[in-house]
């Protein structure tokens, strides 16, 4: 295996990163990977928060380099970790969101109809895994949980894995929202392994809380703010008018599209190796362009959607503990304008659905705290003062989505 020392990166959260072996330096030079830099990290929250252009490369770079600092710390602590080993590991947490389309979840809905892009990720690995002589072995073990070293794993996908240490303290420095700028530091610092489970030291429980609550502000307040969410309804709406009318022969959707591989295939070539490396070449500005060019379309229901998001004209969305029914959903589609009344469209326009979080999993992958004797237990154990349970309960909330000028 071999080593390198000269290629940096400069982050502006963490400073430089070194790319520490020739792999990971070729994966991240593959063309599957720099499309990452053209998939924004959060979707079409720059609608709402202006500086949040950041980029799926960015943070999966980010996140390998946590990575890097939690094998450093493991290792000072006495725990075996082999050059292979460090190495897979920041192959697996580099490629976690490989899998991730235009606008990250937005378009996953409806271009590959809600096939998950933790799916795709793994078809992109093996891909890969073929292309570089499955040298991606082992750190496709660790990305599914099959090597035997379960805190690889829990590193990659846990209740405080480095995917979420980096997009925490990121998103929170690109929205200006500090209430997600948590101490990755300190919380690395108390990393153990105890039986080949992670675990963190008792004295750093206090950064575990500060992680969880920032976590779930971070979810309310800027993952999942009503404006961001009424923006991508929206790009969803717009996509399934287009699907629509292809269906119903109004528009044409001829083998130079590019949507032409999703579109048309039948549901079980959804993810043939066609129709993957197809999805592989879509970026947000694939999109963009097909919102300029449908905002010019004859067909006022996609022309009139696919200018709202362009131009930033959304629609007003109303969020609540319970759900919306009938009565509330045909009172807002009885005041739409008559252009929208006739064109028998009225679910583009209005709309509702439900939306919903859970900080904390109370299963076998809980916060374990080590203490000085070495004894283990749930950190639910260790904070009497915090509610654990409504960490763990997921939490629902219903919106309804309408023009401005039926409120």
């Amino acid at each position: 295996m071999a080593h390198r020392k000269s290629t940096l990166f400069n982050d502006p959260i963490y400073g430089f990163i070194a790319i520490e072996t020739d792999l990971i330096l070729e994966l991240i030079n593959h063309p599957y990977f720099q499309r990452l830099r053209r998939i924004s990290q959060m979707g079409l929250s720059s609608l709402v928060y202006p500086g949040a252009h950041h980029t799926r490369f960015e943070h999966a770079i980010g996140a390998m380099h946590v990575m890097q600092k939690a094998i450093e710390v493991l290792i000072t602590k006495g725990i075996q970790i082999s050059p292979q080993e460090r190495e897979a590991m920041q192959i697996a947490i580099l490629l976690h969101d490989i899998g991730h389309g235009p606008f990250s979840h937005a378009t996953e809905e409806t271009l590959l109809h809600g096939i998950h892009h933790e799916t795709i990720s793994l078809r992109v690995i093996s891909l890969l895994n073929e292309s570089f002589n499955s040298k991606l072995d082992l750190a496709y073990q660790i990305f599914t949980n099959q090597y035997p070293r379960k805190f690889m794993y829990q590193l990659v996908s846990g209740q405080v894995d480095v995917d979420r240490l980096d997009y925490l303290k990121r998103d929170s420095f690109y929205t200006g929202v500090t209430e997600g700028n948590i101490n990755t530091s300190r919380i690395l610092a108390m990393m153990n392994v105890k039986n080949e489970q992670l675990v963190f030291e008792v004295k750093g429980i206090h950064s575990l809380e500060k992680f969880l609550l920032a976590r779930r502000l971070m979810y309310w307040q800027v993952y999942l703010h009503k404006t961001s969410l009424a923006a991508e309804m929206l790009l969803v709406k717009t996509i399934e008018r287009f699907q629509h009318l292809i269906e119903l022969g109004s528009m044409a959707l001829d083998e130079q599209h590019i949507l032409y591989p999703l579109l048309k295939k039948k549901q079980s070539d959804r993810l043939s190796e066609e129709v993957l490396l197809h999805y592989l070449n879509l970026d947000d500005s694939d999109i963009i362009q097909l919102l300029k060019s449908w905002e010019k379309q004859s067909d006022q229901v996609l022309a009139s959607l696919s200018s709202q998001l362009l131009h930033r004209k959304l629609p007003k969305i109303k969020i609540r503990d319970k759900a919306y029914n009938r009565d509330e959903i045909n009172d807002k589609t009885s005041s739409l304008d008559a252009a929208k009344a006739n064109l028998q469209a009225s679910e583009y326009f209005v709309f509702s659905g439900s939306i919903s979080n859970q900080t904390y999993l109370s299963d076998e992958s809980q916060l374990l705290i080590l203490e000085k004797n070495g004894n283990i237990f749930p950190m639910a154990e260790a904070i009497q003062y915090l509610d654990f349970k409504q960490f763990s309960t997921p939490v629902t909330k219903y919106y309804l989505c309408y023009p401005k000028q039926t409120d």
